[in-house]
């Protein structure tokens, strides 16, 4: 930015809106707030709770005092809206049409055309998002996805300036998004593995992103989230790529903080900073 253009910039706060449907969203928030706190710029945040859904991880008193409802924000406009979607094993197999909060997450999607500048979907919010959006369907896998995994990046885009040829990133699912099903969109896949499939995909002027994975996870949330589950042990840990010497008794390697900060401060920088109007009155 030359000295001129300095001069006359306008500064505001971004605002931001994260729907978080993850079941430990307390950890979920730290995650998240630690790598948009990379950034100089001023963020906003703001998290949002379906209020069609019976959170069973979080209590109501919680909800009620740090999130808010879609009948509450309806009517504001926001730079962007991150969906930190991550479904239950039962859930994630359903049908989107047979989610209990299905409705009221596609009157969200619907809204956030209008009212907000960039949207980022994660893991099963991504999912959802190329269902609602393009009717592309989610595939189901013979086992969960599960641990640290290779991902080449495929195409050009500000949103992964700074990577490597290839980087690590968590994933922990049961459905995946096949490449050949990105043909009918409009949408340029930006990373991909052999294993996971579709990694990262967006539109080309950056206002919709959809990422597979979980960057924003920390060391050890791979490992609780496997732990909880009633995998055999043989196959809950032997196929990680996350404990050293697939020991679970091992500190967990951290392979991946670098790619989920130069991404996240990517989507902030080059996704919305530099692009959305100073009065979101403007957003079309």
């Amino acid at each position: 930015m030359d000295s001129q253009r300095a001069r006359t910039q306008n500064i505001r706060f971004l605002k931001i809106l994260v729907v978080n449907l993850m079941p430990k969203k307390a950890n979920t928030e730290v995650q998240l707030l630690r790598h948009l706190a990379n950034t100089p710029l001023q963020l906003e945040v703001e998290f949002l709770y379906m209020a069609s859904h019976k959170s069973k991880n979080t209590s109501n008193e919680y909800l009620e005092n740090y999130y808010r409802t879609f009948a509450y924000i309806k009517d504001k406009r926001y730079d962007i809206v991150g969906w930190l979607l991550l479904a239950p094993r039962l859930v994630e197999q359903l049908p989107f049409q047979e989610v209990d909060y299905w409705s009221e997450l596609c009157q969200l999607m619907e809204w956030s055309k209008t009212y907000v500048y960039s949207r980022l979907h994660l893991c099963w919010g991504a999912q959802a998002g190329l269902y609602y959006h393009f009717g592309i369907d989610k595939q189901p896998l013979e086992k969960k996805l599960s641990g640290i995994y290779e991902q080449e990046v495929v195409g050009t885009s500000p949103l992964l300036r700074g990577f490597d040829d290839s980087y690590r990133c968590p994933h922990s699912r049961y459905t995946t998004i096949y490449p050949d099903q990105l043909k009918k969109c409009s949408l340029q896949i930006l990373a991909e593995g052999p294993e996971v499939g579709v990694a990262i995909a967006a539109s080309d002027d950056l206002r919709q992103i959809y990422s597979f994975g979980h960057l924003e996870y920390s060391r050890d949330t791979l490992s609780e989230d496997t732990i909880e589950t009633l995998m055999p042990v043989s196959i809950r840990f032997c196929r990680l790529n996350y404990f050293p010497d697939d020991d679970p008794e091992k500190k967990p390697r951290l392979t991946w903080s670098l790619a989920a900060s130069t991404f996240f401060s990517n989507w902030i920088n080059y996704a919305v900073y530099q692009e959305t109007p100073y009065d979101l009155a403007e957003l079309d």
